[in-house]
């Protein structure tokens, strides 16, 4: 299945600023009923059976954050722009992305990279660009996308609240 990152909006069924109800409806359906796997949690992620992980983070009950971790096989694949998120190189997608909208590296962790503009978060546990047989480090583990002022500082959630009143 193809999993087409539409930020700010969301990916699949999952649609940032849904209710945690609908959210919880829309995270189920994309469950593969013929391979359910014990790791689901209602509400809060589902593994497909390509070890694709999807995740919903929900605050007050709307839904501020989806999250997939990267699928051990390629039956599964998530993408943005076309540009395919877990099976290139993590360097490989900050440069294609990058084509798109300003990324920066994490000031907090250099191995993962936020691009703003987009509500697009990359992770991965370290860096190892250089070693492709390092698959932990070489690709990216997971990709957040979220809600309009989801990365703010304290000071520019303080503006974008002033702005919107």
């Amino acid at each position: 299945m193809d999993f087409d990152l539409a930020p700010p909006t969301g990916v699949g069924p999952l649609r940032i600023g849904m209710t945690r109800h609908a959210a919880n409806t829309a995270l189920d359906s994309l469950r593969d009923l013929s391979a359910l796997s014990e790791s689901d949690r209602p509400g809060q992620h589902v593994f497909r059976p390509s070890g694709l992980m999807i995740s919903i983070h929900c605050v007050r009950d709307m839904l501020e954050a989806i999250k997939l971790g990267r699928p051990s096989s390629p039956t599964d694949r998530v993408s943005f722009q076309g540009v395919d998120l877990f099976a290139l190189p993590a360097r490989e997608v900050i440069r294609r992305v990058g084509e798109f909208t300003l990324i920066q590296e994490d000031p907090d962790d250099d191995a993962s990279f936020i691009a703003a503009d987009l509500l697009l978060s990359f992770w991965r546990p370290f860096a190892a660009d250089d070693e492709p047989e390092e698959e932990q480090g070489y690709y990216f583990s997971s990709v957040l996308l979220a809600r309009p002022g989801y990365y703010d500082t304290p000071a520019q959630a303080a503006e974008r609240l002033q702005q919107s009143s």
